[in-house]
């Protein structure tokens, strides 16, 4: 736990919610500029970053409104990701924001706090995946194509965004 500091911001004030705001746009903006260039997005996930931030800065409210969002948008603006992903996605993504922000807000470190989170979301995701028949290839498949890439940038969200959020409420104490 980090005494002394504290693990996330309010999410309620204006300027608070138009970062979430920005961080919903951010979460289009990532993947667009991903497919644009031809990087490889399930290497990537490149919408997922914002939210996982999210959660950690604005905890539960902040972290479930731009993981909830960041799928519809993207799809409203950009046609990504494909409708029958789009479902999936939101649920996977709410839950990261809803369980990293809830550890967060428990006492939990960043890096387990986002390990779990990524960990349950994907597991709703497959889930989801599954009830709904949205995935065209078999499962086992579909798990080494789609999901195996998909560690990196785990590992990279576990690692960066918690070292990046740890210097950030490093200037923020408790008083």
């Amino acid at each position: 736990m980090d005494s002394g500091r504290a693990l996330v911001l309010s999410s309620h004030s204006t300027g608070a919610r138009l970062i979430q705001l920005g961080l919903v746009f951010t979460a289009v903006l990532l993947p667009a500029v991903a497919h644009l260039s031809g990087a490889p997005v399930r290497w990537l996930l490149p919408m997922h970053w914002p939210v996982v931030f999210a959660a950690l800065v604005y905890g539960i409210r902040g972290g479930v409104t731009v993981g909830a969002l960041a799928p519809a948008t993207n799809y409203l603006l950009t046609g990504y990701p494909l409708l029958v992903k789009a479902l999936p996605m939101t649920f996977e993504l709410a839950a990261y924001g809803l369980v990293i922000g809830w550890l967060r807000q428990k006492g939990w470190n960043s890096f387990a706090a986002v390990a779990t989170g990524l960990a349950a979301g994907r597991i709703i995701f497959l889930g989801i995946l599954l009830l709904t028949g949205a995935n065209e290839v078999p499962f086992g498949r579909y798990l080494v194509t789609a999901m195996v890439p998909g560690l990196a940038a785990g590992a990279g969200q576990v690692l960066l965004l918690s070292v990046l959020v740890y210097f950030l409420f490093s200037k923020h104490t408790i008083k």
